[in-house]
């Protein structure tokens, strides 16, 4: 059952979820385990101190307290009869007892602690209770081990001395020490227990994030529980069937290249024995754009499945390209850093995906710079130009397969289409993005960001 607070509640309660509530699953498994926890010791603590601790601290004070009454009442201010009680009183009641006349009791000096309410409490309680026409007071020693009790009576001042234990049991202590002990230990088990399971999911989402980066690792065995286990059995079984469809696309489309590319050859070689002339200058232009659009659609259908994931030199990778275009009549600028580090990835994908990027920039620009970045979370490559750049209202548009801003299928104002849309389906693949933007040179930028 949904329960619907009002807007504001809701929006409070949302709120207070983003910002305190953990964001990951380990942590907020915890907070599950460790709110209840805590308010079970909390609860049995206090129902503890409510319940045993209260009753029994009551009854040692009473009885503590009774014993002092009966050496008040049995003495009735003598001090021999004190003398003669207090050798009974220290044998079976552990407790000494002196007398102080009221001449002398003046004179007698206790230097102790302050007293501690934990311990002192009840006996302070029962001491009003059995003396509301006294004045008591109660001292403790520094270590706590004794206390000191005055009762002042109008024949005389009574001193009580005895252990606190009489009045206090340490069992609290092993009560609470053996909960919380107890506590830390099944909690440190279930933060063991909560690893391992946490760990599974996460070595999953790794291999998920490694297949669609391009890297396949072999030696991924789903573990945890059976949940978890399942989830990575089927995901196994799902990147072998996607390897297995593009295994079976990969040779389909070699089998339909074979197919195409020969009577194109036959085509090329009867063109080469045309006689000379304008017809003969059309029909081989004709065949080399066939070749070209063929060239363009398997690219972007195979997607350089079948390549490998190696570690790559981005800086290297960019000097390679760049150099294609020095014979242009146009200025490149390429800035890099010191902390440019090589990424895991398909090289011939990347170098073919930054190619398409910056072949399109000298095509309509005279000044392209081009800048790597990189910190310890992503790589950046800025590709900037001072062409006449893309309407904001058509760079989503660009990256679809096919399209062309002119509208045209012309080969002499560019391609088939195709080379962003390769680009972006390249680098999506390694877990980055493309974006366009309006560049400082006046023209288009176009930001690769890939994550390290």
């Amino acid at each position: 059952m949904h329960v619907k607070f009002p807007k504001a509640v809701d929006n409070s309660l949302r709120f207070l979820k983003l910002k305190l509530l953990p964001k990951t699953l380990f942590f907020r498994t915890m907070l599950l385990i460790f709110i209840p926890l805590i308010v079970v010791q909390v609860v049995s603590i206090v129902a503890f101190f409510n319940g045993n601790w209260t009753r029994m601290g009551k009854k040692l004070s009473a009885n503590l307290t009774s014993d002092m009454a009966m050496v008040i009442d049995y003495s009735a201010g003598s001090q021999q009869k004190v003398d003669s009680f207090s050798k009974l009183a220290l044998k079976n009641w552990d407790m000494k007892v002196n007398f102080y006349s009221n001449h002398d009791k003046y004179k007698t000096l206790v230097k102790a602690s302050k007293n501690n309410k934990l311990i002192t409490g009840f006996l302070e309680d029962s001491l009003k209770k059995t003396f509301p026409e006294y004045e008591t007071n109660i001292f403790m020693d520094e270590k706590a081990d004794t206390i000191t009790i005055f009762v002042d009576t109008p024949k005389g001042l009574y001193e009580f001395t005895t252990a606190s234990k009489n009045i206090f049991t340490t069992a609290v202590f092993g009560f609470v020490a053996w909960m919380i002990g107890t506590s830390l230990l099944l909690f440190l088990v279930a933060v063991l227990f909560l690893r391992i399971q946490v760990r599974s999911i996460a070595d999953l989402a790794h291999f998920s994030e490694d297949f669609g980066k391009g890297i396949d690792s072999k030696d991924f065995k789903p573990y945890g529980s059976s949940e978890v286990r399942k989830a990575g059995l089927a995901f196994i079984k799902m990147k072998e069937r996607i390897q297995r469809q593009i295994s079976e696309r990969t040779q389909m489309l070699a089998g339909v290249s074979h197919d195409l590319r020969t009577p194109l050859t036959r085509m090329r070689l009867q063109a080469e024995m045309m006689p000379k002339g304008q017809d003969r200058d059309d029909f081989m232009q004709d065949i080399g754009e066939m070749e070209k659009m063929l060239d363009g659609y398997l690219d972007f259908v195979s997607g350089e499945g079948g390549e490998k994931s190696t570690f790559v030199d981005m800086n290297e990778l960019i000097l390679s390209i760049l150099n294609k275009f020095r014979n242009k009549n146009a200025l490149i600028r390429y800035s890099t850093n010191d902390q440019v580090s090589a990424i895991q990835g398909r090289e011939q994908a990347l170098k073919r995906a930054l190619t398409n990027v910056i072949s399109n920039a000298f095509d309509f620009a005279k000044t392209v710079a081009v800048k790597l970045e990189s910190n310890n979370k992503q790589l950046e490559v800025i590709i900037d130009d001072d062409g006449p750049g893309i309407p904001a209202d058509k760079r989503e548009d660009v990256f679809k397969a096919f399209y062309r801003i002119e509208g045209s299928r012309n080969k002499e104002t560019g391609g088939v289409g195709l080379g962003l849309s390769i680009a972006k389906d390249v680098i999506t693949s390694h877990g980055g993005k493309i974006e366009l933007a309006d560049s400082d040179m006046g023209g288009l930028r176009v930001l690769i960001t890939i994550p390290l």
